[in-house]
């Protein structure tokens, strides 16, 4: 009796192990398609991107998509891709209800295109989605957003993945040009300027007045330049920044000489009051190799005696205050030398 026993354990363990065995040749998970749009903890629930920015050029990202499953897709399929602003409307609406000025915008249909279809092979898991952007003229007060999704019809021949954020791309554009990104601004101060009327002696110097008086520095951490054009960008006057609701009226514009090194500040607002106090602003770049990874290319920009006014009319309705921004600021680029895109060689 006990070795029939034996013998039916026996043989229920090599019915097991042969089941085991076989089990790696079918499909564990279904083939579902999804595009590669991480999000990160502080990105907004959206993927930014960085394109390169040409004023008269189009420039090409490749979105991809991919086929899930731990077999190999055994077939050609056909992905269809549509934009969908349904879904940056509740986006837009569950992170930032009524402030309607941190909304998200939709890229306007102008600024880019792509093909209706994306083919991936029998044989392969994944293709690319080809998006060309023509960016100039595009406003960056309002964050840009391409919000995509994949396409389910029965007649298609493919399921996108049921969880809503593999089968959506919200695709935060964000243009670069030599000159944009984060700055450090601890040497950039901010004073509040109080004019003297009448004005008052100055007791430093005999028979001299005081025309007007300067608060104590105001300063930040850091400030971020934006891309307006290929030699040119804009950055929020003073301590202005994107959580200001009227930021829009306060965008100092900076353009480039690449022959002279100088920078020439300007505002399109005469609301603003923009003054240049004619201290000759000009900025240098500084390259040079990691010590410890010889591949990383360190690159500093440095913008240098920066000196305006401006009138703030919109915080205290009915007064003008006057601020003077006095200083220098400094942005590093880590680029690795090994990757040939530089949008993807740049450690944003």
């Amino acid at each position: 009796m006990k070795k029939i026993y034996g013998l039916l354990s026996l043989l229920a363990v090599l019915i097991l192990c042969s089941s085991c065995n076989d089990e790696w040749k079918d499909e564990q998970f279904e083939h579902f398609v999804s595009f590669v749009a991480t999000i990160g903890n502080d990105d907004g629930g959206v993927s930014p991107i960085y394109v390169r920015y040409k004023a008269n050029e189009k420039v090409t990202y490749q979105l991809p998509v991919i086929v899930s499953g731990s077999t190999t897709n055994d077939k050609d399929i056909a992905v269809h891709v549509g934009v969908d602003p349904d879904t940056l409307d509740i986006l837009n609406y569950d992170r930032f209800q009524n402030r309607t000025d941190f909304y998200y915008e939709e890229l306007a249909s102008n600024h880019y295109s792509f093909p209706e279809v994306v083919n991936i092979p029998a044989g392969k898991d994944k293709g690319l989605l080809e998006i060309s952007f023509t960016l100039a003229g595009v406003d960056l007060v309002k964050p840009q957003v391409l919000p995509l999704t994949i396409l389910e019809d029965p007649s298609y021949g493919y399921e996108a993945h049921p969880r809503k954020w593999y089968k959506k791309a919200l695709l935060r554009v964000n243009p670069f040009n030599d000159y944009s990104g984060t700055y450090g601004a601890t040497t950039l101060k901010t004073y509040i300027v109080t004019k003297l009327d009448p004005p008052k002696p100055d007791p430093d110097n005999a028979g001299q007045y005081i025309y007007e008086e300067l608060s104590s520095a105001i300063v930040r951490q850091n400030t971020t330049l934006y891309v307006s054009d290929e030699n040119q960008v804009f950055l929020y006057a003073g301590m202005v920044d994107e959580n200001f609701a009227d930021r829009d009226k306060y965008k100092v514009f900076i353009d480039f000489d690449k022959e002279t090194g100088f920078a020439s500040f300007s505002s399109n607002n005469p609301d603003m009051e923009f003054v240049d106090l004619g201290f000759d602003p000009y900025y240098y770049i500084l390259e040079r190799m990691d010590a410890t990874r010889p591949y990383l290319l360190h690159r500093y920009l440095t913008i240098t005696n920066i000196g305006y006014e401006f009138v703030d009319y919109t915080t205290v309705p009915g007064e003008k205050i006057i601020y003077r921004v006095e200083g220098l600021i400094t942005m590093e680029r880590q680029i690795n030398t090994q990757i040939p895109d530089e949008d993807q060689a740049i450690e944003w």
